[in-house]
């Protein structure tokens, strides 16, 4: 294993010391395999190279004070990752075979889990694919399940500091009856060009509206939004969404706060009536926003005071960060020891 500088991790890829593969063939899933090769042998007419029949997740692993290994909300991937393949006509991944080759993947690579005090962590990202040959439209007959892991740093590199948000009415994520609400690359690929506008206009991601009417907040680039005014804690609500586990999480921990949660269509320009903002995510956990750009109406919402993460954020961000890390009462039973 080499030297690794924990606390100035990108979020990024770094080889690690193994991954874990189970195939669906005959209409089963077969052993679990693990190996230290980084690449997958793939027919070049596998429909997830075609077709876009591919779902993934991400979760994270945390060393606590105490060392030992948690994993924040596993049960939740695992659903989404079969609501995900339920849309897409792939097999089901069983909760338990998840489990499974998550808390094996972790074991063959707890050297790469980065110390507490790092601000760093392992990333998780099981991946589910058609493998097998076609060349009409359809689903594969065979599957392949992985995962793999990975230490990072903050998503965004500004880490828990206020960044800029441009929006962008040229381009939709995701169309009202498609697939905006599960994890396939294809939304992904989709949003590509409009975040490297935001890139160039100097903001960190980009506030996509909903595609019907451009009237409505969607997707904060990859992550959910939400906003604060008034004890409440506001986030869109929309069928082209990916339901956050993060934003879910924080909607609980709002409401043990003491907050009002409201789940709803967001207008643009009731921005400007919240104090603070932010988007959120496994990768970026809470991103508080200073300003959001809105080029075409000649607006410019700004948040929080003195550029800095506003009060309700900084609280909920460090709760959501305490509870896997163990230095709070796990409460919502939200975490599960890895014991390596």
């Amino acid at each position: 294993m080499e030297n690794i500088d924990w606390k100035n991790l990108s979020f990024g890829y770094v080889k690690t010391s193994a991954n874990v593969r189970c195939a669906w063939k005959g209409g089963a899933w077969g052993e679990v395999e693990e190996t230290d090769s980084e690449f997958i042998n793939l027919h070049m007419a596998a429909t997830c190279l075609h077709y876009g029949q591919e779902a993934f997740e991400g979760l994270k692993a945390y060393r606590g004070k105490d060392g030992k290994i948690r994993v924040f909300r596993w049960e939740e991937n695992a659903r989404r990752l079969n609501q995900s393949a339920r849309e897409i006509l792939m097999p089901e991944v069983p909760e338990k075979l998840f489990f499974e080759m998550m808390e094996k993947v972790i074991q063959l690579n707890h050297a790469y889990v980065p110390p507490c005090e790092s601000g760093a962590t392992l990333y998780i990202r099981p991946l589910l694919i058609g493998s097998s040959a076609e060349v009409g439209v359809k689903p594969a007959k065979e599957y392949l399940f992985l995962m793999f892991v990975t230490p990072v740093g903050p998503y965004f590199k500004e880490g828990f500091s206020p960044v800029d948000i441009i929006i962008d009415r040229t381009s939709d994520r995701a169309a009202p009856l498609g697939t905006g609400h599960v994890k396939v690359g294809g939304n992904y690929a989709a949003s590509l060009r409009s975040l490297e506008k935001a890139h160039k206009n100097n903001c960190s991601s980009v506030l996509f509206l909903d595609a019907k009417e451009k009237r409505y907040i969607d997707e904060c680039g990859p992550a959910n939004f939400f906003g604060i005014r008034d004890n409440t804690y506001v986030t869109p609500d929309s069928a082209s969404i990916l339901p956050s586990i993060t934003n879910m999480s924080l909607i609980e921990l709002a409401k043990d706060f003491g907050m009002k949660v409201e789940r709803r269509k967001i207008e643009v320009g009731e921005l400007s009536s919240f104090s603070e903002a932010g988007a959120c995510g496994t990768a970026a956990v809470i991103t508080p926003i200073r300003k959001i750009i809105d080029e075409e109406n000649g607006k410019v919402y700004e948040f929080g005071k003195d550029g800095k993460p506003g009060l309700i954020s900084t609280k909920l961000y460090d709760r959501l960060r305490a509870i896997p890390y163990g230095e709070e009462e796990d409460k919502f039973s939200w975490t599960q020891v890895i014991e390596v």
